[in-house]
């Protein structure tokens, strides 16, 4: 699967389906260059998530809209719902436990917490 560049227009449909995974990046940023070879691996080894990345550059009012303040940045939704949130970059290994930990979670339970509906 290919990643998805989000822009505010697909952000909010993209993240509303399934776990999404959210690199909030810039062309300019060391960091986020030296991240993106770890991200796209994790990418090929979770095909049933959605790998999708944020320029903050060319989606400065997506990036103020989130929150963003450091990048890179690493958002986790599951069906439009906020699980995590990180700056700086994770290793394969916590990209991988953080996935783990996403699917285990009891959405309906979430979605009952947060006010609201369970499918």
């Amino acid at each position: 699967m290919n990643m998805i560049e989000l822009t505010e227009q697909s952000f909010e449909p993209t993240i509303c389906n399934g776990i999404v995974l959210i690199d909030w990046w810039a062309p300019w940023c060391g960091p986020c260059r030296a991240f993106a070879p770890v991200y796209e691996a994790a990418q090929a080894r979770h095909p049933d998530v959605t790998f999708a990345k944020v320029n903050t550059e060319a989606e400065r009012s997506l990036a103020a809209a989130a929150g963003i303040r450091s990048i890179p940045t690493l958002m986790a939704f599951r069906d439009g719902v906020l699980l995590f949130e990180q700056a700086g970059m994770l290793p394969g290994e916590a990209i991988d436990e953080l996935l783990r930990r996403v699917r285990a979670i009891d959405m309906d339970e979430v979605k009952r917490r947060v006010g609201g509906t369970a499918a």
